[in-house]
């Protein structure tokens, strides 16, 4: 399937979740991520925060445990510039301000925490809508992640976070597209 087919099946699928199903999910995969969180050093975790009407994976499960676990992990989240096409990631923590973007996305006020060069991420988690099994995934077509995982560091783990098991292929990957390192679904890692 296609690129657009896939978003299309895949938004319908997520909408279909009941509450307790896509919270279950969301628990499961948080869990599945601190078994997979390195045993080297890891400085700073790049996130996206949810949009959860459209129940995206909530990776607020997994921001306040590392707040509350892990102090000395730094957690950034983006700001998306609309004009430019990029992403700015700005450290968060509990006292962080937030606010929705004209998508629904909540987003640091850049008044009320420090910018995170993309330099320095170990582990960046990137939201997508499906994958398939050599680690390409569908996001929402901005190519805005793409653009960011780019400018990253080649070592830094580039994990997606899928609320069901992956696609066998996706039809029109190109070359501008960034392949992931690892998926986490509610059951399983996949490893790329």
């Amino acid at each position: 399937m296609t690129k657009s087919e896939l978003r299309a099946a895949l938004r319908q699928k997520r909408r279909s979740l009941s509450e307790t199903e896509w919270q279950n999910r969301c628990e499961a995969i948080s869990n599945q991520f601190f078994t997979l969180l390195p045993s080297k050093p890891v400085s700073v975790i790049g996130t996206f925060l949810p949009i959860e009407s459209q129940k995206e994976v909530n990776t607020w499960l997994i921001v306040r445990r590392l707040w509350r676990d892990f102090p000395q992990i730094r957690v950034a989240a983006p700001v998306t510039n609309l004009e430019t096409g990029t992403l700015e990631n700005y450290e968060i923590t509990p006292q962080t301000e937030f606010i929705k973007n004209r998508y629904g996305i909540p987003e640091p006020l850049a008044t009320s925490s420090f910018i995170i060069h993309h330099s320095s991420f170990n582990i960046i988690l990137i939201p997508l809508l499906t994958f398939d099994q050599t680690g390409n995934r569908v996001g929402y077509g901005g190519g805005f992640y793409d653009r960011f995982l780019a400018q990253c560091r080649p070592d830094c783990l580039k994990i997606g976070l899928s609320l069901f098991d992956p696609v066998d292929q996706i039809d029109d990957v190109y070359e501008g597209d960034i392949r992931i390192n690892f998926c986490i679904t509610p059951d399983q890692i996949w490893d790329f």
